[in-house]
């Protein structure tokens, strides 16, 4: 197994590409704490990782609130003794809005979950990390960070900005043995997704934009999830720095 007896936090881990990681991480042999807003979904993740033999916990988290990132860290200490895996996967995107409609707030908020969450989990976990001589961390940002979307001013900046801070991360704690990376998926069906679309019909939506894709479909959360397992395994330890486009050719 690819992260036998290692410990994982998986942000935004009980829906979408956060999950899929959840199961295939646990099923790698890994532990897994599944930080996550939303109680039930949460909780249905760790019982389906727990009924099928692996181990998980759940941690009730708000990213973007600092006092939750540092209890998500000593949670897991206290539980597990360790952290070998942090997965800033937590995201948030809003509906194609003209710039001058996007409201302060819904720009704060864009923000505050896709940039600030990293920067928070970067801040409780790195110390933990360097003390143990090393670690994984993963950031989920988007290919709209690389190749920008009509009218998603707020999000694709955002994750820009996820993609920067990932490699300005990377330089600093190369010479601690933290490993820092990301992925940017392409548009994929998960939930958010949907709701994001809520106001369309989803056929003719996902007819539209696969034509943009030139592998011709939506990304499955399963294709995050492999490429975040690659990334969090020793089979890339000489990686860091790195974004990976698991776009389907969207942003050639």
């Amino acid at each position: 197994m690819k992260l036998a007896n290692k410990v994982a936090i998986i942000t935004g881990g009980g829906s979408g590409i956060g999950k899929a990681s959840a199961y295939l991480f646990a099923k790698e042999g890994a532990k897994i704490v599944i930080a996550q807003r939303t109680v039930a979904t949460g909780e249905e993740t760790m019982a389906k990782i727990k009924s099928s033999g692996g181990e998980a916990i759940f941690v009730r988290t708000d990213v973007t609130i600092a006092r939750d990132m540092h209890h998500l860290i000593h949670v897991t200490l206290d539980t597990y003794g360790k952290i070998d895996i942090l997965f800033n996967n937590a995201g948030t995107l809003h509906k194609p809005t003209p710039v001058e409609d996007i409201d302060e707030s819904l720009w704060d908020e864009i923000y505050a979950v896709n940039v600030k969450s990293i920067f928070l989990g970067a801040k409780y976990a790195v110390p933990v990390m360097k003390s143990a001589g090393g670690g994984v961390i993963i950031n989920t940002a988007s290919i709209l960070g690389i190749r920008p979307g009509l009218c998603t001013t707020a999000y694709s900046s955002s994750k820009g900005a996820a993609n920067t801070l990932t490699k300005a991360l990377a330089l600093e704690l190369a010479p601690h043995n933290i490993r820092v990376n990301c992925i940017n998926p392409v548009a994929t069906d998960t939930p958010i997704v949907r709701r994001a679309q809520a106001d369309r019909n989803w056929d003719e939506w996902v007819k539209t934009r696969t034509k943009t894709i030139p592998m011709g479909r939506l990304g499955k959360p399963e294709d995050a999830a492999y490429a975040a397992l690659y990334l969090a395994s020793d089979e890339s330890s000489i990686v860091t720095g790195t974004c990976i486009n698991a776009d389907g050719g969207y942003g050639i």
